[in-house]
């Protein structure tokens, strides 16, 4: 028969080496200098309910009289968002400086810090090298950074009787302030198959 060939699934010997497991972590200062990574250094904390990324470009479909369907040749990439919604389940004063987009205060109250809010957004603001970190099944890490990322969602906190809380928060992927400025910088590190 002619359909003999036809297989009931898309399963391969090379499925499960690629198959993403887990909630995998966020980094804020995410390098790799002298031939290693700074994942312990650059850990933010850890998150419950997961993570999630999208990275989605933005096209127009130029109109012409006469074409009644989308045109391959006639769609321009006219941008693109990078997003990272994550629920961060550790609480600490860099996070709710990072999410508030505030600044450090004087406290009047002795054993305490304060955080407050500040009039403008500063350069300092942006988190440098926000990088996610997920694996694979058979442990090779996915690694996604952003050059410049900054808290869009604010902080926000719901707390329930017998649950532990979580902090919501979208951090979005800005480009460095030029000329250029028509693409974001992202990056997707993948194992190399050599």
């Amino acid at each position: 028969m002619a359909f003999e060939e036809l297989k009931s699934s898309g399963i391969t010997a090379e499925t499960p080496k690629n198959i993403m497991l887990g909630a995998g972590t966020l980094h804020k200062g995410l390098t790799f200098t002298g031939g290693k990574w700074n994942f312990e250094e650059s850990l933010i904390g850890a998150t419950s309910g997961g993570t999630k990324i999208s990275i989605v470009p933005e096209f127009k479909d130029i109109e012409v009289d006469g074409a009644l369907v989308k045109v391959k040749g006639l769609a321009v990439k006219i941008g693109e968002t990078a997003t990272v919604e994550t629920n961060m389940v550790e609480l600490t004063a860099d996070w709710i400086k990072n999410t508030v987009v505030g600044k450090e205060g004087e406290s009047e109250y002795e054993g305490f810090d304060v955080i407050e809010s500040k009039r403008q957004l500063e350069d300092g603001d942006y988190i440098e090298n926000f990088g996610f970190i997920g694996k694979k099944m058979n442990g090779d890490p996915v690694i996604i950074i952003f050059d410049y990322a900054l808290c869009t969602s604010g902080f926000e906190h719901e707390g329930k009787n017998k649950e532990n809380g979580v902090f919501k928060a979208t951090f979005e992927c800005y480009a460095e302030l030029s000329g250029e400025a028509d693409v974001l910088p992202y990056h997707i590190y993948t194992p190399s198959k050599a």
